[in-house]
């Protein structure tokens, strides 16, 4: 069309058409806003300007092509554009009148690279159509029809844009005037299956582009496949072994153990190798609550800080509060204006509002304190003695079994040992392999229960000078009572006398197996518990499902009170050797019977 004549691109190709008259070539560029160029190429204005050499009403050529599908800002219609005559070589081009409407032209397809040309003279060549067009840009091919049309195919769609600025060119060749030799010119956008096609396959391509950039971004912030884990074989159990007794490498070597089981790696043969492996991963479970005290006991003292910043804030708070009070007091409050009144006033009521926030905060930590203490109930000091001794006597117990299961497990080892000692005389050279390999994996195993039998021992000695000393403590707080009570015979006849009434009182307490409200709520859960589970619970069991209810409740403390209540409760032991096992279990109904 017109306009899109009007705004061709300051880096398009210039027609440098040959033209007999230098001037009106040099006015015809000049309304296309280029710089005049002549055949050879040189400037016909040397002293041209693009921003000041236009034609009076023509705007400034727009730097962007509507051929990359940018539409051009229209022109007002006011402005009508100028052209000029344009000769050519074999013919000449006379413009059309500058006052009728432009051309019309169809809706311009996509990636249109061809176009329509009516109107040619009767005896136009297609050496004359290329003569006028090949100055708009490279033309791929000229399709003439007999009916005086033809299209015009080029190769970059800008150059459709410098065709269209010659529709409504009237057309004449040489100087006749015959009327087969004249014809008015009518270029418009042409529809053709090539410049789809070459625009679906570009657009195509841009996907396609968008889709790799798109790709490249996901796998940049993708995280990275885990390692694939080794299959099983005795070297590679040997390697994850010594990698669960370290601490850095347990997590990759546990990892591979539970793939492998859950491959189904475990089988007759490699029992043993797995069982100690799960042993060692057993073994760091005491590490992990070692780490999780220490957690805990960070954690206290960073509450503590806390705490103690809170109060030292709230300190502040006050003294800035008090200052405002002081301020506000009539000896000083008369010397200030209103405005400072009024600001004193903001100041003291936002000052106040966050010392009673946090103050609030800081009454609530201490009111969680007080619940935690009010939990925790202080006892009198021979009640926590026997606590204690009973507590560690059962750990001691506890021990002392372990150590058993210990020894036998070792007497189990070394019976395989020996057996395996037996039978390597009359196995074959390819079993003597799997047999070698298997005596090095049971004398290491044999050589950690070692270590850890002399850890037990060590253990169990320690817990028995324990146990003395609690005992010792124990006769010296009972020789401090009976001083006492022998002080508080000799006061007075009616303190005598009360202590007589409340002392069968004490003994009824003192001689019954339940001591306080809280062991009979615990009783009557375990019994509940316990009557739900026929078949009995092991104490590991029981106390964590009162854990649930309270955390602070300890295995031994409950362990103590149910072997007091043999009427309650029986324990029984099932299993032989390693999987020896104690369960619990409610036998209220036929202690009634025999109480």
């Amino acid at each position: 069309s017109a306009d899109g004549g009007r705004n061709l691109s300051l880096d398009s190709i210039p027609m440098g058409l040959p033209m007999s008259d230098p001037t009106a070539w040099a006015t015809a560029m000049n309304n296309l806003g280029m710089a005049p160029m002549g055949m050879t190429g040189q400037p016909l204005l040397p002293d041209f300007d693009p921003a000041l050499g236009m034609m009076t009403g023509i705007p400034p050529i727009n730097p962007m092509m509507p051929g990359l599908g940018i539409v051009p800002p229209p022109i007002p219609p006011d402005m009508p554009a100028v052209k000029e005559i344009i000769h050519c070589k074999s013919c000449t081009l006379f413009p059309p009148n500058p006052h009728l409407p432009p051309p019309a032209t169809r809706e311009r397809p996509p990636g249109c690279k061809t176009v329509f040309v009516g109107g040619l003279p009767e005896n136009g060549t297609e050496q004359i159509i290329m003569e006028v067009f090949e100055q708009c840009g490279e033309v791929i091919a000229i399709r003439k029809s007999k009916k005086n049309f033809c299209h015009i195919r080029f190769a970059e769609e800008f150059m459709v844009d410098k065709a269209l600025y010659l529709s409504g060119y009237r057309i004449r060749l040489g100087s006749s005037t015959d009327k087969k030799d004249t014809g008015r010119l009518h270029v418009d956008f042409a529809q053709a299956r090539d410049d789809l096609y070459e625009w679906e396959c570009k657009q195509r391509m841009l996907a396609r582009e968008e889709r790799h950039r798109r790709r490249l971004a996901e796998e940049r912030f993708r995280p990275p496949s885990p390692p694939p884990v080794v299959h099983y074989s005795d070297h590679e159990c040997s390697v994850v072994a010594e990698k669960l007794k370290d601490d850095t490498k347990f997590s990759e070597a546990i990892q591979t153990l539970l793939t492998w089981i859950e491959r189904g790696e475990v089988n007759r043969r490699t029992a043993n190798n797995f069982y100690s492996m799960i042993q060692s991963a057993n073994s760091h479970i005491r590490r992990l609550i070692n780490e999780k005290a220490a957690h805990e006991k960070e954690m206290e003292e960073a509450k503590e800080k806390f705490k103690l910043a809170l109060s030292g804030i709230l300190v502040q708070f006050e003294q800035i509060v008090a200052v405002y009070h002081s301020a506000s007091k009539q000896k000083a409050w008369d010397h200030f204006t209103k405005a400072q009144r009024k600001n004193i006033s903001v100041w003291c009521k936002q000052a106040e509002e966050i010392r009673n926030i946090h103050n609030d905060e800081l009454m609530g930590i201490r009111r969680e304190e007080e619940m935690e203490m009010s939990d925790e109930e202080i006892e009198d000091p021979s009640e926590m003695k026997e606590t204690e001794e009973s507590a560690l006597v059962s750990q001691v117990e506890a021990l002392k079994e372990e150590n058993d299961s210990l020894r036998w497990q070792l007497d189990a080892y070394r019976n395989e040992v020996e057996l395996l000692k037996q039978e390597q005389g009359k196995a074959t050279r390819d079993e003597d392999t799997t047999k070698e390999q298997q005596m090095k994996l049971l004398q290491q195993a044999l050589q950690g229960m070692q270590k850890h039998l002399l850890k037990v021992q060590e253990e169990y000695k320690k817990r028995e000078a324990e146990l003395e000393k609690v005992k010792e403590d124990k006769l010296k707080v009972e020789t401090l009572l009976e001083n006492l009570k022998e002080q508080e015979s000799s006061t007075s006849r009616a303190c005598a006398c009360s202590q007589e009434k409340e002392c069968p009182v004490e003994k009824m307490l003192g001689s019954s197996p339940v001591k306080s409200e809280r062991e009979v709520l615990l009783v009557g859960i375990i019994s509940t518990f316990l009557h739900v589970h026929p078949f009995g619970a092991s104490i590991e069991y029981i106390c964590s499902y009162l854990q649930r209810l309270d955390s602070k409740i300890c295995t031994a403390e409950v362990e103590v009170l149910m072997t007091r209540l043999q009427n309650t409760f029986r324990q029984e032991l099932s299993g032989v050797g390693a999987s020896l096992e104690k369960r619990w279990k409610f036998c209220g109904f036929e202690g009634l019977k025999m109480t």
